[in-house]
């Protein structure tokens, strides 16, 4: 269990914050904005829960976000096919956590309109805080790509993130009645 008895601990004040294995790290690393900003696509949902009269398993996802950021807040070596280190008992996102969004996506997509063109993010004021949760989750997905590419990172984590976008994709057309008052893209409408 967490227990934070002070909110502020002066150890970042030389612009360098801990990670979970007890290194520090300059709070520009690419680690620290992959971290960064899944906790920005967090808050960005939050926001969205707010104008949702149900919020359904999105609070569950917070709880995930929280999970794939303290993966990210472990630094590690090398990586099996399940993206674990040998002997590695850090909090990591595993594939049960992808293939419960892959389930979430398809029950969603049972219930939408079929689309005929791209959607504006918009409609609803649940939809539109939802597609800007959207965004926020591709935004951290390419930080946590851009730091796959110098660091290790858990193949899992990097699967969740991308489907996440897709669930709120989904999500946001729900708020929209099901799909029926999505604002959709007319190409070349204002030409």
């Amino acid at each position: 269990m967490v227990k934070l008895n002070k909110i502020y601990t002066r150890t970042g004040d030389d612009g360098t914050t801990g990670l979970v294995d007890g290194s520090r790290t300059p709070k520009h690393a690419a680690r620290i904005a992959a971290i960064g900003a899944v906790d920005e696509a967090n808050s960005a949902l939050g926001l969205a829960i707010a104008a949702l009269d149900d919020a359904g398993d999105l609070r569950r996802i917070q709880n995930d976000l929280f999970d794939l950021g303290a993966d990210l807040a472990t630094p590690k070596g090398a990586l099996d096919a399940e993206g674990f280190e040998p002997g590695d008992m850090a909090l990591r996102v595993v594939p049960a956590q992808v293939e419960w969004l892959e389930r979430a996506i398809d029950a969603a997509t049972e219930k939408l309109e079929p689309l005929t063109s791209f959607v504006l993010p918009g409609g609803s004021e649940a939809a539109a805080r939802l597609h800007v949760a959207r965004a926020t989750v591709r935004r951290a997905e390419r930080t946590m790509t851009d730091l796959a590419q110098h660091e290790p990172v858990n193949p899992a984590a990097l699967q969740y993130i991308n489907r996440l976008s897709d669930l709120l994709f989904c999500h946001a057309r729900l708020a929209n009645d099901e799909g029926r008052t999505d604002v959709t893209w007319v190409p070349g409408a204002n030409r």
